[in-house]
């Protein structure tokens, strides 16, 4: 009996849920990662499922989440794999990349400063 794990080249590839990988994660983890320094975000959960993946980001824990960034690989050659989704479902930015995606994140931000 074969007990070996499948592999990316298998014919249960297919099969398996999808996720980001590393060099994606990185992108997520830093835009993330600079929000809860400023105090936005404090919490976030990752889903791996057959059709696609979601990094679901929370402002507090144990709550809805306030944005979700979705990778669709059947969406590939469309509209672009990547989306961010806010609370009320509505799509804030769709795209081929990432990181251009992920910018409508990075928006909250910059914030307007009063001059002394």
């Amino acid at each position: 009996m074969n007990m070996q794990p499948p592999n990316r080249f298998s014919a249960n590839a297919a099969q398996m849920p999808v996720a980001f990988d590393r060099h994606e994660m990185s992108q997520i983890l830093s835009v993330y990662g600079r929000m809860v320094a400023a105090g936005e975000w404090r919490d976030y959960g990752i889903s791996n499922l057959r059709d696609m993946a979601v990094f679901s980001i929370f402002r507090r824990t144990a709550e809805h989440p306030i944005y979700r960034v979705e990778k669709h690989p059947r969406l590939k050659s469309r509209q672009g794999m990547y989306s961010v989704i806010g609370m009320d479902g509505r799509i804030l930015k769709r795209g081929h990349d990432l990181r251009a995606v992920l910018r409508v994140l990075e928006r909250k931000l910059i914030r307007a400063v009063n001059p002394d």
